[in-house]
């Protein structure tokens, strides 16, 4: 686990997570393949929230197992995304997805999971980055202002500790 997690690391700078919204579930890693645990992140957010895709990739599977739709996407880091518990889905297997670009809308709870290429569920969490823009003062007098520049994704510590195990 601990090598798939180290080149799939390497190739992941970081992602926005794929709602705003507050993390309900934690991800609690499994003892063993066959251990309880949850395997990935769940938020609550509002349904219908729109969903994006954290990286670019192809859709392997959207349908619902159980009842329950699900989108799976491999993305080119290698790392295989679960997107779950959605209210609808709007793309479908072999379609390329772009990195923030809308996939579904979610129920009441996203999941959200992440494995990496021995097929080893991964913390997501440590993957995530955030939007960080540059703050501008507004001239006293009313003059023009110069145009903001757009936000950056900046990286966490937690991803450096990721790539570091």
């Amino acid at each position: 686990m601990i090598a798939g997690l180290l080149v799939a690391a390497s190739l992941v700078s970081c992602y926005l997570p794929p709602v705003a919204g507050p993390v309900s579930v934690p991800y609690v890693q499994p003892a063993c393949s066959y251990c309880p645990g949850h395997r990935g992140v769940e938020y609550a957010v509002a349904p219908g929230t729109d969903v994006q895709a954290v990286a670019q990739g192809v859709v392997t599977f959207s349908g619902a197992v159980a009842g329950t739709r699900y989108v799976v996407i491999l993305q080119t880091d290698g790392l295989r995304a679960t997107y779950g518990m959605l209210q609808t889905f709007i793309v479908t297997r072999g379609d390329v997805v772009a990195s923030g670009q809308g996939i579904g809308h979610s129920g009441p709870r996203l999941y959200f999971g992440v494995r990496d290429a021995a097929d080893d569920p991964v913390d997501p969490r440590p993957l995530f980055g955030v939007l960080v823009g540059r703050a501008r003062l507004v001239p006293p007098d009313g003059g023009s202002q110069r145009r903001a520049q757009p936000p950056r994704l900046t990286c966490s510590a937690r991803v450096s500790g990721v790539l570091a195990v």
